[in-house]
């Protein structure tokens, strides 16, 4: 079959091939036939190792597809399933699940992420996460599949897989933002315009957009943003809109320390930083002990956008077919298998207005 190889950290390109693999399913596992996979700024993460990935491996880790077979403890799924895909499938016995934060779960992830998914030739091969969409198949832990209704789009159902859940899971979950409030999003990207969606789903009066690539301002616009700057006119429009109070709500979508700082300095004394992008473990932000204390400040990990991915999933499907979500129009390219390293190369670029970029695999 079909996928996309990296074939060592720190490579540019993928390795496309039509020789692998994959294993065999386990008894809690699933075989899925991937029809869909967005390129998300994560796998270009694991590709220069900003965040952790094994390799040789398959990249790629939101996608949506059809069940080919299950394991025989499957017992929620059959083949012709429709499914999305998690990089973190809950378990539901361990601490974090039983607290109601599947989305630190880890007895499936870990055990997904550290074993061979799929074999070249010999040559066992990881997948990204756990997972390693950029695969015309691919074998998952049964929890991380989550069943969507036939008629949904797999691109659409893709989106949901990651970056949608991440971005509006923020917003909703993480931080609660409550009706009439302030919001600021550092970062327009296809998670970042996830947020902006979740604020305004959540009633905020104020949503401002922050990117430095201006193309990306009127499509902000358009997801529900009120106002939108390069960093450089942020402060301005604080004093506009904030009478220089600072925002009820901040979130960095980028995860780089400066900014993380920015969302910091522009919340309000008692606001909320939310801290949605994946920035890399050697990152420092500073912060003094002092303003820690004077400002009240909540900052706020969101991982996964703290999302219930069985419960939030429908959630997020519900909302679109409300037309209170807009996924199709976050699309702006269409790529086909062979067209992954030009779709990696526009996202390493940055400049651009482009949002998401999802390949049809099969």
């Amino acid at each position: 079959m079909r996928a996309a190889v990296l074939n060592a950290i720190g490579d540019e390109a993928l390795d496309l091939r039509d020789d692998v693999t994959t294993t065999d399913p386990g008894p809690h596992e699933v075989r899925i036939r991937v029809r869909a996979s967005g390129i998300c700024h994560s796998d270009l993460s694991a590709m220069d190792g900003t965040l952790p990935a094994l390799a040789p491996g398959v990249v790629g880790h939101e996608g949506a597809g059809e069940v080919l077979e299950i394991g025989s403890a499957v017992e929620h799924l059959a083949p012709g399933d429709h499914v999305t895909v998690s990089f973190v499938p809950p378990c539901g016995a361990c601490p974090s699940c039983l607290r109601g934060e599947p989305n630190l779960c880890s007895v499936h992830a870990i055990a997904a992420f550290t074993s061979p998914r799929f074999r070249l030739g010999e040559q066992q091969l990881f997948g990204y996460a756990g997972l390693g969409t950029f695969a015309e198949e691919v074998v998952v832990p049964a929890p991380g599949a989550i069943k969507v209704d036939p008629d949904v789009p797999f691109e659409t159902a893709a989106l949901v897989a990651c970056g949608v859940l991440t971005g509006v899971g923020a917003v909703l979950n993480t931080a609660k933002v409550e009706p009439g409030s302030t919001v600021v999003v550092i970062g327009c990207g296809g998670v970042g315009i996830s947020v902006i969606q979740g604020a305004r789903l959540a009633g905020a009066a104020v949503i401002v957009a922050v990117d430095p690539v201006t193309g990306k301002h009127e499509i902000a616009k358009r997801f529900g943003a009120t106002h939108a700057t390069t960093p450089d006119g942020l402060e301005e429009i604080k004093q506009q809109v904030t009478a220089m109070e600072g925002f009820d709500y901040a979130f960095d979508v980028v995860g780089h320390p400066g900014t993380i700082r920015s969302a910091w300095d522009n919340a309000r004394r008692g606001g909320s930083v939310v801290i949605v992008g994946a920035g890399r473990g050697d990152a420092m932000v500073q912060f003094s002990a002092q303003e820690l204390f004077l400002h009240d400040k909540k900052v706020l990990g969101s991982f996964y956008g703290s999302a219930h991915v069985h419960r939030d999933t429908g959630r997020m499907l519900k909302f679109w077919r409300a037309g209170l979500l807009d996924l199709d129009g976050m699309i702006s390219k269409r790529l086909g298998f062979d067209d992954i390293n030009t779709g990696l190369g526009v996202l390493r670029e940055g400049h651009t207005d482009v949002i998401r970029q999802v390949v049809t695999i099969g």
